[in-house]
């Protein structure tokens, strides 16, 4: 079995290629699935939006012994309030309730019984208020900000790379991560809170990076691809892929291994609400924006730029010229690799030593 680092050296030089752009077709079809599917779940499942969204009241029970959520549904029920209420852990011994907006009447009830059923004192019950107007604030900001990230990116890629091409290919792919991720947080049932918010921004920057890694060495690929009939703009993207995939892998599971520490001691081990949320948020995003820049940033280009006239007839004439030296090679008895190399002929570039002619040996 090859090693990551010759795996790698062989991607970069072109000698082991992975059809990433070959396979386009496969890859839309499971992205696609996986849109429809997170667009479902939101759908008929929904987001569970935190108290910060939506407003209402919260109070959290500390120096628990046994928290346990049994008491406090009790509570709740005894006031009606079971429908429409909310009960989590955080951490080893606190409790946080969740109900509709209470008045001051409603709250201080709520809180005796919640002290008697965990039999803390008053001062160990704490109740916080939000109102309806400041929750409609928060997403009206956090939609903004979103939206706001997505033209500026598109405007720094369009300008960075000098085509318009690239963007519209960019923001596809992390419009792909925004979906997948809302479906997962959709299915999980996990609360979205402003720290959910933070994780969708943190992770399109990862998976922005990334891209914008792939795009470069695209770009530099194909630089003079009209001045050489080996590979066609597909070929030589397609090898940009290869020789950014292994480090692409490496930055991912640097990435991860620390956020699904964060997102193990959070969940499991403190219960800690913040934490869980933003690392569930980066570890799915991640993920998702790792798969997006190598599967669908980089087709999703060749399609577009496949459409140009003078790629379009460039592709056609090296594909042509392969073909009749494939046939002559053929009728030779003879076999010819087409495989692209690392970047197409320069003149006055030097190839490497393993391109100049070999002498034969004397007799």
């Amino acid at each position: 079995m090859k090693s990551l680092a010759t795996l790698g050296n062989e991607l970069y030089a072109g000698r082991t290629s992975i059809p990433f752009v070959g396979k386009r077709k496969l890859w839309y079809i499971i992205a696609s699935c996986a849109i429809v599917i997170s667009l479902i779940c939101l759908a008929t499942i929904g987001l569970q939006p935190g108290i910060e969204f939506k407003g209402g009241t919260q109070v959290t029970i500390t120096s628990v012994k046994d928290p346990k959520e049994g008491p406090a549904n009790d509570v709740l029920a005894k006031n009606n309030l079971a429908t429409s209420a909310r009960v989590s852990t955080t951490g080893s011994s606190s409790v946080r309730v969740q109900t509709p907006a209470l008045d001051a009447q409603q709250l201080t009830g709520l809180k005796d019984e919640l002290a008697q059923a965990y039999s803390v004192g008053s001062d160990d019950v704490a109740a916080t208020t939000i109102g309806p107007s400041w929750g409609k604030d928060v997403s009206a900001k956090a939609l903004r900000g979103l939206v706001i990230f997505f033209v500026l990116v598109g405007v720094l890629i369009w300008v960075y790379f000098r085509t318009w091409k690239m963007s519209v290919a960019a923001l596809l792919a992390l419009t792909h991560d925004v979906i997948i991720t809302v479906g997962v947080y959709s299915l999980s049932r996990f609360e979205v809170t402003p720290a959910t918010v933070i994780g969708v921004l943190t992770i399109l920057g990862y998976s922005l990076y990334d891209t914008v890694v792939v795009f470069d060495k695209i770009r530099e690929n194909t630089a003079d691809v009209l001045t050489q009939k080996r590979s066609t703009y597909g070929e030589l993207a397609n090898l940009a892929v290869n020789q950014t995939f292994v480090r692409s892998i490496n930055t991912s599971v640097v990435g991860l291994l620390p956020v699904a520490s964060i997102l193990f001691i959070g969940s499991v081990i403190l219960g800690a609400g913040t934490l869980r949320d933003i690392s569930l948020t980066l570890f799915i995003g991640m993920i998702a924006g790792a798969a997006s820049s190598i599967f669908l940033a980089t087709p999703l280009l060749v399609d577009l730029r496949s459409r140009e006239a003078d790629i379009k007839a460039h592709d056609e004439r090296v594909l042509e010229e392969r073909g009749e030296r494939r046939t002559q090679a053929e009728a030779r008895g003879e076999t010819i690799d087409d495989i692209p190399v690392a970047a197409p002929v320069r003149p006055g570039h030097h190839l490497g030593h393993a391109a100049q002619p070999k002498r034969k040996k004397k007799s």
